[in-house]
């Protein structure tokens, strides 16, 4: 049996994130590859949009279970500065983070926003669909920290995502433990996993710009390693009730990084009806 996750033991231990000893003044003196400093800036831009995603959880049932919303409080605190610490890395580095009007969602994030909470209404198992994606999320986010400290090479980057994914394994254990229990009815796992396969991307896509969204997958997850790393997110969230070989990030990746045609035969074959794919509209439960 497994062991469940220690949600009293958590919340003693939930703190900002400690940069004691961080030497911000020696970011300058390691050479950063453009390619890190791209991949960093996409990082730290998400982290920062957490604030919206809890938003949008206020408008769900997800709220209503004690340790779930204790859970938020102290993930989103924990969220906020990761976001500022990379920040602070980056402007060590010499670059600017992205900002963004976050106040002001456009009509398509309303609606999906809208769609959600409809949905958190409407199923009393919602819950169980956002304990899955947030553990995919926080799995996924804490596989690319440490891709990206791999291939940056940098000492002081290192330290810093070192630091943060000690937090991000706590997300993800909490999610996961929430997503096994919950799974654990058949139909739920069916819906759920419907939900999954056809609705779910990596974090950021539809905050960041597709071309954005591809770079990281073929910086961070291409070549042997990157695969490796990819295919151990996947055996890791089969392990769920009802989620035996889901077709997840290497899935994703295959489609992220397969040549496109030219726009000229993109045209021709373009749909005819107004409405999105439905895996552009995957990023609303983030974790």
């Amino acid at each position: 049996m497994e062991e469940r996750f220690d949600i009293d033991g958590y919340i003693r231990r939930s703190r900002k994130l400690d940069t004691d000893g961080i030497r911000w003044d020696e970011v300058g003196r390691h050479p950063l590859p453009a390619e890190a400093l791209r991949t960093l800036t996409y990082m730290q831009d998400i982290e920062t949009h957490t604030i919206v995603y809890v938003r949008e959880l206020l408008s769900t049932r997800a709220i209503d279970d004690e340790q779930v919303a204790t859970f938020f409080a102290c993930w989103f605190y924990e969220e906020t500065f990761h976001g500022r610490a990379l920040a602070d890395f980056l402007r060590a580095a010499g670059r600017e983070p992205i900002k963004r009007k976050r106040s002001a969602p456009g009509w398509g994030e309303r609606f999906e926003a809208a769609g959600i909470a409809a949905l958190a209404r409407l199923w009393p198992d919602f819950v169980a669909v956002h304990m899955t994606w947030g553990a995919i999320n926080e799995l996924t986010t804490l596989c690319a920290y440490k891709r990206l400290s791999a291939l940056a090479g940098h000492p002081v980057l290192t330290e810093l995502l070192g630091r943060i994914t000690l937090d991000e394994s706590r997300h993800f254990q909490f999610y996961f433990d929430q997503a096994r229990l919950r799974l654990a009815r058949p139909r739920t796992a069916r819906i759920t996993r419907f939900l999954v396969e056809h609705f779910w991307d990596p974090v950021g896509a539809g905050v960041q710009p597709d071309e954005e969204v591809r770079f990281l997958a073929t910086y961070l997850f291409s070549g042997p390693d990157g695969r490796a790393a990819a295919q151990k997110v996947d055996d890791t969230i089969r392990r769920l009730p009802g989620f035996e070989g889901v077709p997840l990030l290497e899935a994703w990746l295959e489609r992220a990084t397969a040549p496109r045609p030219p726009l000229s035969t993109r045209l021709r074959c373009a749909p005819l009806h107004p409405f999105p794919s439905p895996r552009r509209r995957s990023s609303r439960l983030r974790a």
